[in-house]
């Protein structure tokens, strides 16, 4: 078998919890992982057919309204592969993130404006702080606590990177005055 990539990961994680539908799988992934690993429907539904070829997970017909779907199971082999990719360490350490890409190259801009690309991305961060910050309640009742520890680690990270911003405009503003005009 080939390797598989993250999505199917996703996938696979996703279904061990109960069985889901192609549309069921993204609308978790919107509200929980998209945070930190998104998928988009045109990654998981081709993942769905190869998991599917490779007996790990297997697709059971399960209309709705008049409406074909099918809904994903995950197979033994399925699971033990999940449990193998948990038990080795993380190989993608990828932060991707465009208003540090513009800061790195603000140099060009004037000073109050590099400043606003620091005051967008503190401003996205509280955005996002508060809605991990939203979903905390409801999480709280959950059996497993794994859930709950990445929750903590979101709402940490963009609060930190909230306070970041914060320290950094006023750093870019205490800077000696711009020796070019633009």
């Amino acid at each position: 078998m080939e390797t598989l990539n993250p999505t199917a990961y996703v996938i696979l994680g996703l279904v061990s919890k109960e069985p889901r539908s192609g549309y069921e799988i993204k609308a978790v992934v919107d509200r929980t992982t998209r945070f930190f690993w998104a998928a988009s429907y045109g990654q998981i539904y081709p993942e769905l057919k190869r998991l599917s070829e490779a007996g790990l997970v297997v697709g059971v017909d399960s209309p709705t309204g008049g409406r074909k779907r099918t809904r994903y199971e995950i197979t033994a082999d399925g699971e033990e592969e999940l449990k193998d990719w948990l038990r080795k360490p993380p190989e993608t350490f990828e932060m991707r993130e465009e208003g540090l890409l513009k800061l790195f190259f603000a140099g060009v801009l004037p000073r109050e404006e590099a400043v606003e690309i620091v005051r967008s991305m503190r401003r996205y961060r509280e955005s996002v702080a508060a809605q991990l910050r939203s979903m905390e309640k409801s999480k709280a009742e959950m059996e497993d606590p794994f859930p709950m520890i990445v929750l903590h680690g979101g709402i940490e990270f963009n609060e930190w990177f909230v306070d970041w911003c914060e320290r950094m405009e006023a750093e870019i503003l205490a800077a000696a005055p711009e020796q070019r005009s633009s």
